[in-house]
């Protein structure tokens, strides 16, 4: 069954250039990008106000580094080959190869850790990410890099951290996202300022 669901997903590209390419730029950029959506939401929290964005990306980076080392665990216990390894004249390799173990997906676990912890705090901001997670997940199966089965642990990985780091760690997040708060707020508060005498000035 996971065979087959790969290898219908991961052959469906085989001869389209166009959809290969279009995978491999979404694949080198969306690592990146999800960083970078993860970050901002700490900045979307303004000075003084709640810091609920802020406690969710600092749980959001928190759960992706939890999820990370139950993989590295789970690999230790099960080696799976990766599909490219373990049938290589039947898959279609769109990246570099990486010899770490298939079971589960890194990219994955992280991407829904860090989408998951988002949702907890924020419904509206976390179903974009969890979606941004989706295509994540999906890329690693055309790329050849995984199996649905490797990625769908890995969904279920990034779940259970969030759940952990969001439920048991909470009081500790918010504690350090106090701390931090008194090192980012002044940087936040003189980089808006500008911004809101512009608002301001504009009502008059």
């Amino acid at each position: 069954m996971d065979w087959s669901i790969f290898h219908t997903l991961n052959g469906a590209l085989r001869g389209d250039d166009g959809a290969q390419d279009t995978v491999q730029q979404f694949a080198s950029i969306s690592v990146p990008l999800f960083a970078i959506a993860t970050c901002a939401l700490w900045f979307f929290a303004r000075p003084g106000r709640s810091i609920r964005l802020k406690v969710a990306t600092l749980s959001a980076l928190a759960s992706a580094g939890l999820g990370l080392l139950v993989n590295q665990a789970i690999g230790h216990l099960w080696f799976r080959e990766r599909p490219f390894a373990a049938r290589p004249h039947q898959t279609l390799l769109l990246s570099h190869p990486s010899h770490d173990p298939s079971f589960p997906s890194d990219h994955a676990t992280a991407a829904f850790a860090i989408a998951f912890a988002v949702f907890f705090f924020s419904r509206r901001v976390g179903v974009l990410f969890l979606l941004g997670a989706v295509a994540v997940g999906l890329s690693r199966i055309f790329l050849g890099l995984h199996y649905p089965g490797d990625v769908a642990a890995g969904a279920a990985v990034g779940f259970a951290s969030a759940l952990i780091v969001t439920k048991l760690g909470r009081p500790y997040v918010e504690f350090a996202v106090r701390l931090l708060s008194r090192l980012t707020d002044p940087v936040v508060a003189a980089a808006t300022r500008p911004f809101a005498a512009a608002r301001r000035s504009a009502r008059r």
